[in-house]
């Protein structure tokens, strides 16, 4: 046993100066607060406020990517600046995000409602600050994010999948998007959708497993796309439960023909 205890005391020194995942996905929802003021019960006083706000943010990233040992050959304080540098960027592309939830849900009533209440907006979010990082060769960081994400809203999207502007997610529980999943713009997912490998075998890693959603494409509840020779084309409505392994045209509608069988019964007196 004591072998064991020193395995396991030399391991708690390895990790003890490491931020818990409590405190990065923190960074975030912070930095999501100062985005988006309507999840935020707090406000700032002037621009002065709102410049520092970003500063002492930025000094967040920092700390965290150098306490994570993220990058030992890269420079982490430049990777933090350009990071709130491309911020303008992304907080655009959320904004259409948040619209193409308006837009294609008659149940929002406003944006408002859909920054503050949206568990695809709050997951979409939390996936493009993840992705960021992940585009700038960080480990780590953008998993503990997603993860988050994943926990908080039951939508999993891998950081390292690359996503159009305009994604709709409605409802979302239970959806997988997959790391090297290409999805095109103004898509719209539903929940339960999977997107991804046919296979799992790790030598296929950095290759390109995962589907490619062009513009356009509507993908209904519990629908399974797999494989990374699987195209469907832009403008293409893919139906609930459907299972597809092959690529699909542009302006395809598939559907999914249940074989149900109806018994009439006497009501139990």
């Amino acid at each position: 046993m004591e072998d064991f205890y020193n395995h396991i005391y030399q391991k708690q020194r390895e990790v003890q100066d490491m931020p818990s995942n409590k405190r990065i996905a923190a960074w975030a929802t912070s930095l999501l607060h100062l985005l988006f003021p309507d999840r935020s019960s707090a406000s700032l006083k002037d621009v002065d406020a709102v410049r520092a706000a970003f500063a002492a943010s930025e000094k967040v990233l920092l700390e965290l990517l150098v306490k994570t040992k993220a990058c030992s050959d890269c420079d982490n304080t430049r990777i933090s600046h350009l990071f709130y540098q491309d911020l303008p960027g992304v907080y655009h592309v959320m904004l259409t995000d948040a619209q193409a939830i308006m837009e294609g849900d008659p149940a929002a009533q406003s944006l408002r409602e859909v920054i503050r209440t949206y568990p695809g907006f709050t997951a979409i979010c939390i996936y493009r600050i993840a992705n960021q990082l992940w585009r700038s060769g960080i480990p780590l960081i953008p998993r503990i994010l997603t993860e988050y994400a994943h926990s908080k809203t039951g939508i999993d999207i891998h950081p390292g999948a690359s996503i159009g502007d305009h994604l709709h997610i409605d409802h979302g529980t239970g959806l997988v998007i997959g790391e090297t999943c290409i999805i095109g713009n103004h898509v719209k997912l539903y929940q339960g959708v999977t997107l991804g490998a046919l296979s799992v075998a790790k030598n296929m890693a950095n290759t390109q497993r995962h589907p490619i959603i062009e513009d356009h494409v509507i993908i209904y509840a519990g629908a399974t796309i797999l494989g990374g020779e699987t195209i469907i084309g832009h403008h293409s409505v893919i139906g609930g439960n459907v299972w597809l392994t092959a690529s699909i045209e542009p302006y395809t509608t598939v559907y999914h023909q249940p074989n149900s069988k109806f018994i009439d019964s006497k009501p139990v007196i």
